[in-house]
């Protein structure tokens, strides 16, 4: 199974490789491992936008890094912030997670020191073990 620290760019999309425009800049689009949630997308996208060259990433696909440069000399260096990007983000993502479970751990625990016979279903929901 794939998770979320598994995220990172493998390559080039094969569907649309590197091209030089006249404006000047070239369009590079980077694939990932794999699809990333739309969460991670978005928090990607938000914190890319104030890069030097801004990336963005379909969030129906969530599969391909799209991003430019001015030259070609800019690749290797622009592969490496985004590189760094993607980790960072994965860092984010998963302490969010962690923080909710926290959060939802609070809860029940509040939960079950409620005081009757609420407290007591509580408690015994509480205490129950889901594992094999």
């Amino acid at each position: 199974m794939e998770g979320i620290s598994d995220i990172r760019i493998t390559g080039i999309d094969e569907r649309r490789p590197p091209r030089i425009r006249k404006e000047p800049y070239i369009d590079l689009c980077f694939r990932l491992t794999h699809k990333a949630p739309v969460d991670w997308c978005h928090d990607f996208i938000d914190h890319q936008s104030k890069a030097t060259f801004p990336s963005k990433i379909d969030t129906n696909e969530c599969l391909y890094i799209e991003t430019w440069v001015r030259t070609q000399e800019e690749i290797v260096g622009h592969l490496q912030n985004l590189k760094q990007a993607v980790a960072q983000c994965n860092a984010r993502y998963i302490e969010k997670i962690e923080a909710r479970e926290r959060d939802r751990d609070g809860n029940i625990d509040a939960l079950a020191k409620e005081a009757g016979p609420q407290g007591q279903l509580n408690r015994l929901i509480a205490a129950l073990d889901f594992s094999d």
